[in-house]
C-alpha cells in the first residue's frame, strides 16, 4: 500500500491540475499537451521536486493502455460521411506515407549522421507517424475548419497511421535483434488479423447494442469500454495489430446509429483527454533533461529534414494522383505533427535492449518536443497564410458528436384544472413551430395528437424541442442557499444581479420552480444560474 500511495498521489494531482487548468490552457497559443510534458519535467529528476523515475517498463504499460483509448476514440469520433471525399488520400498517407517517411528519414540518418542502415531505419520507423492527439487538439481548440475537407483528411490520417508505424518499428527491432523474421508474413498477419478482428468486434458490438440487452445508458458505456479493450487484446494474442483493430472497431461503432450516442462521446472524450495528459506527463517525468544535450544536434538535424524535406516530398508525391491544390499539399505537409505514439514506440525499442548509437528515447523525445512546440504553435498561422481556413463551416462537422444524435429534448407538462391550456385544442394554442406536442398521456392511454386534439385536465403532455447547447460561451452553475447567504428570505426582485447573470431555476426539495420576481429564496434552495463566459462578456 505504501508503494502504491506515491503513484496514486502523483496521478491524482496531475488529473486535478488538468481539470482546473483546462479552460486556461485552451486559450494558450501553444498546444496544451506540451504543458503537461513540461509539468512532468518539473516533477522529474532534474526538476523542482527531483523525483527519480526511470521505470521504462511501467511507463510503456501505462502509455500503451492510454494509446488504446486514444486510437479507439480517434475512430469513434471520425465522421466517415464527411471524410469520404478525402478518404482515399488519407488512407494512402497513413500507409504508404508512413513507409515513405520512415524510408526518407532512414536515408538522411544514414548519410548525414553516418548511422548503420538498420539503426537509421529504426529511427525512421519510430518517428514516421503523425500524432492524432496533437492534431485533434489543435484543430478543435483553435477551431481550424480547413478548406477542401483537409481537416477530415488530417484527422483520418493521424488517427490511422500509428498501426503502420508500430509494424515498421516491430520489423526494425526484430532485424536489429537478429531474430528470424519473415517480413511479408508478419505484415500480412498484423494487417489481416487486426482488420478482421476490428471489423468483427465493431459489428458485434453494434448488433448487441441494437438488441437492447443493456438496461441503462451507463451499462452501454461500460460495455463499449470492454469492447475497446477486447478489440486490442484479441488480435494481439494472435500476432495481429491491436492498434489497427481498435481503431477500425471505433470507426465501425462511431459511425453506426446508436441511441444516446452523444453521452458515449462525452464519456470517451473525457477519458481520452485524461489518457493524453497521463501519457505526456509520464513521458516528461521519465526523461532526464541533463542527458538531452547529447542528442540535441542529431535531433535538430533529423527534425529539420523530416519537416522541410521528407514530409513535404512524400505528401506531394502520394497526393499527386488525387490532383490536390498546392496550398492543400503545403497544409498537409506542415500539419504532420509527431507525438506520444512515437515516444511510446521508442520506449518499446529501449526495452528490447538492442545496442544503438544514440539513446533512442531521448532522441525521439527531443524531436517530438520540437514538432509540437514549433509546428503545432505555427499551425494556425500557416493555415491562415495559405488561405486554408474555411470561415463558412464548423470543425465540429468532422466529428460524430455533431452528426449523429438528434439535438431534440423532451419535456413534460401536467395540466391541472386551473391550467390555461385546458379545454383548448392544440391548434388554438398557436405554439411555435419549433415546439411540438409529440404525445399526450390521458388516463393510461397514449394519444398521438393532431391540431384538433382538445386538452383536458389531468393530461400529461410530452413536448419536443431543440436542446439548448452553448457550452463554449455560457456557464451554468448551482448555488446552495443557506441561512448565511445574503439573499436568503429575499425575493428575486430584491437580489442585486449583474446584467450577465440570471437565475433560471430554483430547486426546492423535490420541486422545481420556474422563478419570477416575486419568488422568495429560502434556505436549502438550489439556484441554477446562467452567466456568459468572461471571454464572451469582453466582446
Amino acid at each position: 500500500m505504501i508503494l502504491l500511495n506515491g503513484p496514486l498521489l502523483l496521478i491524482g494531482c496531475v488529473i486535478l491540475i488538468c481539470i482546473l487548468l483546462n479552460r486556461f490552457l485552451e486559450r494558450l497559443p501553444v498546444p496544451s499537451l506540451l504543458i503537461f510534458i513540461g509539468l512532468g519535467m518539473f516533477f522529474g529528476e532534474n526538476g523542482v521536486f527531483k523525483i527519480p523515475f526511470n521505470d521504462y517498463e511501467a511507463v510503456n504499460t501505462v502509455c500503451s493502455v492510454c494509446l488504446i483509448f486514444i486510437m479507439f476514440y480517434g475512430g469513434f469520433g471520425t465522421n466517415i460521411r464527411v471524410a469520404r471525399p478525402v478518404l482515399a488520400p488519407a488512407v494512402v498517407l497513413s500507409t504508404l506515407g508512413v513507409a515513405g517517411t520512415a524510408g526518407g528519414v532512414a536515408v538522411f540518418a544514414h548519410f548525414i549522421l553516418s548511422l548503420p542502415w538498420l539503426e537509421s531505419f529504426l529511427i525512421g520507423a519510430v518517428i514516421s507517424s503523425t500524432d492524432a492527439a496533437s492534431v485533434f487538439s489543435i484543430l478543435r481548440t483553435q477551431k481550424l475548419a480547413l478548406k477542401y475537407h483537409t481537416d477530415s483528411l488530417l484527422e483520418v490520417e493521424s488517427g490511422s497511421n500509428d498501426p503502420m508505424s508500430y509494424m515498421l518499428t516491430s520489423v526494425a527491432i526484430a532485424l536489429l535483434s537478429g531474430e528470424p523474421i519473415h517480413i511479408p508474413l508478419l505484415l500480412a498477419e498484423q494487417i489481416g488479423i487486426g482488420a478482421l478482428c476490428g471489423a468483427a468486434m465493431g459489428w458485434l458490438a453494434v448488433k448487441l447494442l441494437h438488441q437492447q440487452l443493456l438496461p441503462t445508458q451507463q451499462s452501454h458505456t461500460i460495455f463499449l469500454l470492454a469492447v475497446m479493450v477486447l478489440a486490442y487484446a484479441i488480435p494481439s494474442s494472435f500476432n495481429g495489430n491491436g492498434y489497427l483493430s481498435v481503431y477500425l472497431c471505433g470507426i465501425w461503432i462511431g459511425n453506426a446509429r446508436l441511441p444516446q450516442k452523444k453521452y458515449l462521446i462525452h464519456f470517451f472524450d473525457v477519458l481520452t483527454h485524461v489518457a493524453q495528459v497521463q501519457i505526456f506527463f509520464l513521458l516528461g517525468l521519465l526523461v532526464t533533461p541533463a542527458q538531452l544535450p547529447e542528442v540535441l544536434l542529431p535531433a535538430v538535424v533529423l527534425m529539420l529534414v523530416l519537416t522541410l524535406v521528407v514530409r513535404p516530398t512524400v505528401t506531394a508525391v502520394l497526393m499527386a494522383p488525387f490532383l490536390p491544390r498546392l496550398r492543400q499539399v503545403g497544409m498537409v505537409s506542415w500539419a504532420g505533427l509527431r507525438g506520444a505514439a512515437s515516444i511510446v514506440f521508442a520506449i518499446g525499442a529501449v526495452l528490447s535492449q538492442i545496442e544503438i548509437t544514440y539513446n533512442l528515447y531521448n532522441l525521439v523525445f527531443c524531436m517530438v518536443i520540437m514538432s509540437i512546440s514549433i509546428q503545432g504553435t505555427l499551425l494556425p498561422g500557416v493555415a491562415k497564410k495559405l488561405s486554408m481556413i474555411d470561415q463558412t463551416t464548423d470543425i465540429s462537422h468532422t466529428f460524430n458528436d455533431y452528426q449523429e444524435d438528434s439535438d431534440i429534448s423532451f419535456i413534460k407538462i401536467h395540466l391541472d384544472d386551473s391550467h390555461s391550456w385546458c379545454r383548448q385544442t392544440l391548434e388554438q394554442l398557436r405554439l411555435p413551430s419549433e415546439l411540438l406536442v409529440s404525445m399526450i398521456i390521458r388516463r393510461d392511454e397514449i394519444i398521438v395528437p393532431t391540431g384538433q386534439t382538445a386538452l383536458e385536465a389531468g393530461d400529461l403532455l410530452v413536448l419536443a424541442a431543440r436542446s439548448f447547447d452553448d457550452r463554449e460561451h455560457l456557464i451554468l452553475r448551482e448555488i446552495v442557499v443557506n441561512h448565511q447567504k445574503q439573499y436568503s428570505h429575499k425575493t428575486l426582485a430584491e437580489i442585486p444581479q449583474l446584467n450577465s447573470t440570471r437565475i433560471i431555476l430554483v430547486k426546492r426539495g423535490v420541486d422545481t420552480i420556474i422563478p419570477s420576481g416575486r419568488t422568495e429564496i429560502r434556505p436549502g434552495d438550489i439556484l441554477v444560474m446562467t452567466q456568459f463566459a468572461p471571454e464572451k462578456q469582453k466582446k
